[in-house]
């Protein structure tokens, strides 16, 4: 009788704002540090930093063979060399469904609603994301509901945001295919949050 596969573990994403002072070195220490599968690139207000520190924070990320994403124009990701777009405003899924599948990546997120991420999912998204990039104190709860009931009953993977590693580990446990991880979080611990993350990640996986 063949040995029992063992439950894949969750994998993490990370959250980074392209800022002017996000230095590729720390980006590159901050994917090697974990089984990391795509980071979300932030475009702040001001715009996108110049062309050639971008390019060197995406070749960053995937030298790790982890995918770029952006949080922005989808511009970008012809012009920069991502790899996709996470789409934070629903009403602009569709449209960039279209533009971009199937030669790039394309998440949802900004899903407030159960029916709002059925539709995500039925619309095409490679996967829906609960909770804001940025979460707002208090709103934990809510994406953990989200994300255990998504596990059970659909085939789209799914990610939540997580703010300490508490709550990295308890996405993980609830089903969640990947985990992110908030920008504060990651600032605050560089690769070594990165790190204690993917621990408890293992553990939660091991206990599936």
């Amino acid at each position: 009788m063949p040995a029992p596969q063992p439950t894949p573990t969750a994998r993490l994403m990370l959250v980074l704002t392209l800022s002017a002072d996000l230095r590729p070195e720390a980006v590159d220490a901050a994917v090697r540090a974990g089984d990391v599968a795509a980071v979300v690139l932030r475009v702040p207000q001001q715009g996108a930093p110049a062309a050639d520190r971008l390019a060197a924070v995406v070749e960053a990320v995937q030298r790790h063979e982890a995918a770029a994403l952006v949080e922005g124009p989808e511009g970008l990701v012809a012009t920069a060399g991502l790899d996709g777009v996470h789409v934070d405003l629903p009403e602009r899924l569709e449209p960039t469904l279209r533009a971009l599948k199937p030669r790039a990546i394309v998440g949802a997120g900004g899903l407030e609603s159960r029916h709002d991420a059925m539709v995500a999912g039925e619309s095409g998204a490679d996967y829906v994301l609960f909770g804001a990039l940025s979460p707002a104190a208090g709103a934990f709860p809510r994406t953990l509901d989200f994300v255990q009931w998504w596990a059970e009953l659909f085939e789209v993977p799914c990610v939540g945001v997580a703010s300490t590693l508490e709550e990295a580990e308890a996405l993980a446990r609830a089903g969640a295919d990947f985990v992110a991880l908030d920008e504060a979080l990651v600032a605050a611990g560089g690769a070594g949050a990165v790190a204690q993350a993917q621990a408890r990640l293992a553990v939660a996986g091991s206990d599936r």
